[in-house]
């Protein structure tokens, strides 16, 4: 029997593809293993992955995909209604007895040295303790807000208010004052659905073999060293903690010709150029586009931006924004000597790391913020959604790798906070304070990964344990 490794990612595209190339670093220590990944269908648009799957398929034939079978989730939640976080918790729920079935499948032919789930799957722990098989979550956010939920069970206890009605800073071990309102999104409101889903999620980080966080430790020092020290789970047995990171998708191109957005960077000045994209999830308004247009312009900043459909359009499945209508009139003409607009997608990884490019607008996700550190790009802050605002925080107070951009309290961000904080970065003394400590980064990232560095011990530390 062969030995191999099960890996439970939630369907998310930003998690799926995490999951999966945590996958692919493990067989470059082990590649005696195989592996196989359990794919659950999703229960709203969670991104298409289909693609990257078949190529990952087709280059690696030791890791296989098992798509579970869809479920069919209780009739009072909806996608359009419901967190999507509540969403993904009871698809997990549901899948528990699929998961079982598929881990006795698996086992009939390997044995199974480790099942690693993603860490929403966190009550599907005891799928695995039924077989005997050791359980290890993934965390695929920040070791910050890993510290931030290992926290959680003490600030419930501490106040009977909802996070959004606190208006009050937040002591948790490792990190800045948190705003009470800047704590993941869906746990805001103790009367919510996920809000109980998260808490009870932290119980079974306990009972796991260990964590596995996409960070390195030089990136998150403070935060790692909490967790570790178990001040943010002073109840409760905090589990080993593996810091393996960073973890990025190497390889996105889609075809062979090289895409207009790199064609035309490679025609810009090196460092000139402030790129705008808000991961595969983030959609604004069509008025919050028209005020990106507006201070994009005024900034007098070169820029390359990914533009998708607004909200309300995307959700109709409406592929493609008409740039004409959405952005200020003449406005594609006036920037053309000096500006890129590009629909939906560009090449992420390729694009930061472009020698013309010397800023990134995010929306925080922590996929796009190790790819800006693996860059050695400063950033502006933009959180849109999950842990994102949390993140701000600690992108600006604690690892001064970004400016935060400023919203009203509804949510907007005006044309002035546009241009005042792209001028910012692109062209002022704090900008280059921040793009001598990104370069920083990108050298401790890189070292972090060689042979003897924090994250390859780590790893190999990690694998070793599966013997």
């Amino acid at each position: 029997m062969s030995s191999t490794i099960v890996l439970y990612p939630i369907p998310a595209i930003g998690h799926l593809i995490s999951m999966v190339e945590l996958g692919k670093l493990i067989l470059t220590t082990k590649p005696s293993l195989s592996i196989h990944i359990l794919v659950a269908t999703a229960p709203y648009n969670a991104g298409d992955t289909s693609s990257y799957i078949a190529a990952v398929s087709a280059a690696i034939p030791s890791i296989t995909f098992h798509h579970l079978p869809p479920v069919s989730l209780p009739p009072h939640l909806s996608a359009s209604s419901t967190h999507h976080e509540t969403l993904i918790f009871e698809l997990i729920r549901l899948n528990k007895p699929i998961v079982l079935q598929a881990l006795r499948s698996i086992s009939r032919n390997d044995t199974v040295h480790a099942v690693i789930m993603d860490f929403f799957c966190a009550e599907t722990l005891t799928v695995p303790a039924q077989l005997n098989i050791p359980c290890f979550f993934f965390y695929t956010s920040p070791a910050s807000s890993l510290a931030a939920f290992f926290y959680f069970p003490t600030l419930h206890r501490k106040s009977h208010q909802s996070f959004k009605d606190q208006n009050t800073l937040l002591d948790i071990p490792g990190l800045p004052p948190i705003p009470s309102s800047d704590m993941p999104k869906p746990i805001l409101d103790r009367n919510e659905e996920a809000y109980q889903h998260f808490l009870d999620c932290i119980s079974y980080f306990s009972e796991s073999s260990g964590m596995i966080v996409n960070t390195f430790e030089s990136l998150e020092p403070r935060a790692v060293k909490a967790i570790s020290d178990g001040l943010c789970f002073p109840d409760g047995v905090t589990p080993p903690i593996h810091c393996i990171g960073p973890l990025i998708v190497t390889k996105e191109r889609r075809g062979v010709v090289q895409p207009e957005s790199l064609t035309w960077l490679d025609s810009q000045p090196s460092g000139s150029v402030v790129f705008l994209c808000f991961g595969s999830l983030g959609s604004f308004s069509a008025e919050q586009l028209r005020e990106i247009a507006v201070g994009l312009e005024r900034s007098g900043q070169r820029f390359l931006w990914v533009v998708r459909s607004p909200v309300n359009v995307a959700a109709s499945g409406l592929p493609d924004p008409d740039l004409d209508s959405l952005l200020p009139g003449g406005f594609l003409e006036r920037t053309r000597e000096r500006g890129l607009v590009v629909k939906n997608w560009a090449p992420q990884v390729e694009v930061l790391k472009h020698d013309s490019v010397g800023g990134f607008v995010t929306h925080c996700g922590w996929n796009s913020v190790l790819e800006a550190v693996c860059a050695g790009v400063p950033m502006v802050a933009w959180p849109l959604y999950a842990e994102q605002r949390l993140n701000r925080v600690v992108l600006v107070e604690e690892l001064k790798l970004a400016l935060p951009m400023n919203e009203s309290e509804n949510g907007f961000v005006s044309a002035n906070e546009v241009e005042k904080r792209v001028s910012e970065l692109m062209d002022s003394e704090s900008g280059d304070s921040l793009r001598r400590r990104a370069l920083a980064m990108k050298n401790e990232a890189e070292a972090a990964l060689k042979d003897g560095g924090s994250s390859r011990v780590a790893l190999t530390k990690l694998t070793e344990s599966w013997n």
